[in-house]
């Protein structure tokens, strides 16, 4: 073998070797940036679960505050009291939610049915006056339109992180890394029927 030979044999093992060694980090760099954006999606839910748990912690103490006044809206107090137990279920589900559409949307369902029954106190709240004028319900009130606000922001942040994952997933060729790596689509909030905009607790 001529030494032009070895110097071409040689060059060409190095241009593998290059090849090789880019197509290794390019496939590391993408792993990396699957979990992180993962793990971003993950502490985005998180901060979902702590809103929705500060208003399912305020229910009972707003409940409390609106039966003293109201004592006759018995039908009321047990939706909500139900409605309150029903979400309090979803929140012991682990973060397989994420990547389980049937399990995402029994935990949106539950908050929905949470939601619906808050509306439905309220309006019942109007037919109270003096309640409407208590120093507590007014601060209790004011929590919970503020954490109906973090809900919505929350979310909203929720689903970007969600989007921007699931884009990076998708795309060829870090779809078949993810696919051999088990990085799932996660799933998207979405609005219910009727419910564009946080509950109305204005009075």
């Amino acid at each position: 073998m001529t030494k032009k030979v070895k110097t071409g044999c040689l060059i060409a093992a190095g241009v593998v070797i290059l090849i090789i060694i880019i197509v290794i980090a390019s496939l590391i760099g993408s792993y990396n940036n699957m979990v992180k954006l993962e793990e971003g999606v993950k502490e985005k839910w998180s901060q979902v679960e702590n809103v929705y748990q500060r208003r399912y912690d305020l229910i009972p103490n707003l409940v409390e505050t609106v039966k003293g006044y109201a004592k006759h809206e018995q039908e009321t107090f047990i939706t909500v009291t139900e409605a309150r137990a029903k979400a309090g279920g979803t929140f012991n589900i682990s973060e397989q939610v994420l990547n389980d559409p049937a399990m995402f949307q029994k935990f949106q369902q539950a908050q929905a049915g949470l939601s619906s029954a808050l509306q439905r106190l309220m309006v019942v709240v109007e037919k109270y006056p003096e309640l409407k004028a208590n120093q507590n319900f007014l601060a209790l009130q004011d929590q919970l339109e503020g954490t109906e606000n973090r809900i919505a922001v929350e979310r909203k942040r929720f689903n970007e992180a969600a989007r921007y994952y699931n884009t990076y997933i998708k795309q060829f060729p870090k779809m078949i890394l993810a696919d051999m790596f088990g990085f799932k689509e996660k799933q998207y909030f979405k609005s219910t029927e009727g419910a564009e905009e946080a509950p109305k607790v204005e009075f």
